[in-house]
């Protein structure tokens, strides 16, 4: 789920007496970096706000019918209209090197392997082309509560599978996200192999703005360097983080090869005696 539009209570986060600042905005951001035809991974009801010269197709887990029926809360909200449905962190359906940009805002947090969703997400763009993210930073949500997810806790999920902490992940999003008040400790480990059961998108991993940059440079590191960070910026309750597929460099305009001296045509060369035998004569003309 997006979080972007909810109410933060500030006062109860470890940092709320430096509540989030407004620093960009993801169409300022989007509006400089985008261009062509990509996608947009969980998009439900906040979109990102496309420039004239970007077009985005829709790619959801569950088509828009089922996302209402799965999200109550949203049963009257604006929900895009998906065009994709696909697992949003393998993208199976999506043909590699085909896409100018990615957009997945709200969407790593949801993700078992952050490290492998940004390598597969990297593989589906062409040379040059864009991931753009943003994800909630925990302090200001109702994460808040929860510890930060480690980088060798990522690491750890990514080469021995993310199945090694799952229930970890559900059991913490039922004792602190989704409290029940008076639930004993037995309660709320069923509530959450129900939850887990049933396969409900929690965030699985929390973070602040620095936790989240040192994912994406081991994210770097694994893929052989294979992208760049264009732009980091926070805006309220998230950091954005801009992604560029590196490849090579468009060739160099050749320079054009000084043009050889053409002969002159035999009139041109008549011209030329005959105007040279003329001044001998003293003829003007």
């Amino acid at each position: 789920m997006n979080e972007q539009n909810q109410t933060v209570e500030v006062g109860r986060g470890e940092h709320a007496e430096h509540p989030p600042v407004r620093f960009t905005s993801r169409g300022a951001i989007a509006a400089g970096l985008l261009a062509g035809e990509g996608i947009e991974i969980g998009a439900l009801h906040s979109p990102l706000e496309m420039p004239p010269h970007a077009r985005a197709r829709y790619v959801d887990r569950k088509s828009t019918p089922d996302l209402r029926r799965e999200y109550t809360e949203m049963a009257d909200a604006d929900l895009v209209e998906v065009d994709i449905v696909d697992d949003g962190e393998a993208l199976a359906t999506i043909p590699d090197g085909s896409q100018a940009f990615i957009v997945a805002n709200h969407f790593l947090e949801h993700c078992e392997d952050p490290i492998a969703a940004i390598q597969n997400h990297l593989g589906k763009l062409r040379e040059g082309g864009i991931l753009f993210y943003a994800v909630p930073d925990k302090r200001y949500t109702f994460d808040w509560p929860r510890p930060v997810t480690s980088l060798e806790h990522m690491i750890a999920d990514h080469e021995g599978g993310p199945e090694r902490s799952r229930s970890e992940h559900y059991e913490e999003w039922a004792r602190f996200v989704e409290i029940r008040s008076g639930e004993t400790n037995e309660q709320t480990v069923a509530r959450a192999r129900q939850l887990e059961r049933d396969a409900y998108s929690i965030h699985m991993h929390v973070w602040t703005q620095v936790e989240f940059l040192q994912l994406v440079l081991a994210a770097r590191e694994r893929c052989g360097r294979a992208f760049d960070i264009e732009a980091a910026a926070r805006q309220d309750i998230e950091f954005m983080v801009v992604l560029r597929k590196c490849g090579a460099l468009p060739p160099a305009r050749p320079e054009r090869p000084p043009e050889a001296p053409q002969p002159r045509s035999l009139r041109a060369r008549v011209r030329s005696r005959l105007g040279r035998l003329a001044r001998r004569v003293g003829l003007r003309r």
